[in-house]
């Protein structure tokens, strides 16, 4: 096997991150590869933002004002320090771009690629990574929060950051759990 092929067999989330951060040059080169993801017609569909320092604050004060009026001390709180869990929060967004051959979903696709090459980068610099979506993605207040436009949807909150531990191997499923041929004969 290659290097690349054992680094994609070892990939993983991690849910404990800590400081440092990825650092300008270890960020530049994952946007780089982020860039360098499948696009039909050159749209790019994609943008990103970096929340770090006191933003994470700003992201969870974010993130709670948008509880419902019923809601708990505790699910308020764990709102609120939700982007503390990583000292870097990078938020990849999904442009929407009207054009005659290109659907909105494609788009989105091509955006959650983007992300995908972006924790895999990340990874290979020596950083830890969670993307994390959940409720909280989907919602206007959150969209409007952050700056989006209409046309621009979050494909998910990728907290990124130095491994606090190590964490149990997670089972990966048997390739014919998956996979199959058509037509079957």
């Amino acid at each position: 096997m290659t290097a690349a092929i054992d680094f994609l067999l070892q990939r993983k989330s991690e849910p404990r991150l800590q400081a440092p951060a990825p650092d300008a040059a270890a960020l530049e080169t994952a946007f780089r590869c982020a860039a360098n993801t499948p696009d039909h017609a050159l749209l790019r569909p994609w943008r990103y933002l970096v929340i770090e320092g006191q933003g994470l604050a700003a992201l969870g004060e974010l993130f709670e004002s948008v509880c419902e009026n019923n809601a708990t001390e505790k699910e308020r709180e764990k709102l609120r320090t939700a982007p503390l869990r990583a000292p870097m929060v990078i938020v990849g967004i999904a442009i929407h771009k009207p054009h005659p051959k290109v659907p909105e979903s494609e788009q989105s696709l091509s955006a959650a690629v983007g992300m995908g090459h972006l924790s895999l980068a990340l990874q290979a610099a020596g950083y830890g990574i969670m993307w994390r979506t959940g409720n909280i993605a989907y919602r206007k207040e959150v969209m409007a929060g952050l700056g989006l436009e209409e046309n621009e949807h979050i494909i998910g909150f990728l907290y990124t950051g130095t491994v606090a531990g190590e964490k149990p191997p997670v089972p990966r499923p048997a390739v014919s759990d998956f996979v199959s041929r058509w037509p079957e004969h």
